[in-house]
């Protein structure tokens, strides 16, 4: 997965005829840091990043939504589950974390780290309920990619809504890998 170099971010604000001033307001970031990133001179960081992305696809007409970036279709395991099923979904699968659903909606999240760190003699047998986070935050289609970037700076994933149903789920990788495009 590749990210905007320097250059990329240059040419496509030259290409919107944006002044660094201007795509450092609508990115909410200072000029001087938009200087630097372009200049090479800093790495900035992924949120930094999105809000910059963010920017000039606004700028090209083009606002981003929680449809543009979701993966679809969701794989999720019952809250009864084992967390043996729940690995070997996530092997299967290539995941990291799955929802936990329960009535086709989401009631919880788990990851490989929430069952690494089981204390049991025999964790494959408990349930999810066990070792899930109940947090979990959800979305519309409609939902902007700032509104998805602050539910992922405080979540691991974001689950998307449709007429009660879960129809999506965004993550870190899928912004990143939206970015590379």
């Amino acid at each position: 997965m590749e990210l905007p170099t320097p250059a990329d971010l240059r040419e496509r604000r030259n290409e919107l005829d944006l002044t660094q001033s201007e795509l450092a307001e609508r990115a909410d970031v200072s000029q001087p840091l938009i200087a630097r990133i372009e200049g090479g001179d800093v790495d900035p960081r992924l949120s930094t990043l999105r809000r910059i992305v963010n920017a000039l696809e606004e700028a090209e007409g083009g606002i981003l939504r929680a449809e543009d970036l979701m993966h679809s279709p969701v794989y999720g395991i019952e809250p009864d589950d084992s967390i043996k099923f729940a690995i070997e979904t996530m092997n299967q699968e290539g995941y990291s974390q799955l929802p936990v659903i329960r009535d086709d909606y989401p009631v919880g999240i788990v990851s490989l780290g929430d069952v690494r760190h089981v204390d049991a003699e025999d964790p494959g047998d408990l349930p999810i309920t066990d070792v899930m986070r109940e947090s979990i935050t959800t979305v519309t289609r409609e939902t902007t990619l700032d509104e998805v970037d602050t539910h992922l700076d405080h979540h691991d994933a974001v689950i998307v809504i449709e007429n009660g149903e879960m129809v999506g789920i965004i993550t870190d990788a899928d912004i990143a890998a939206h970015l590379s495009e």
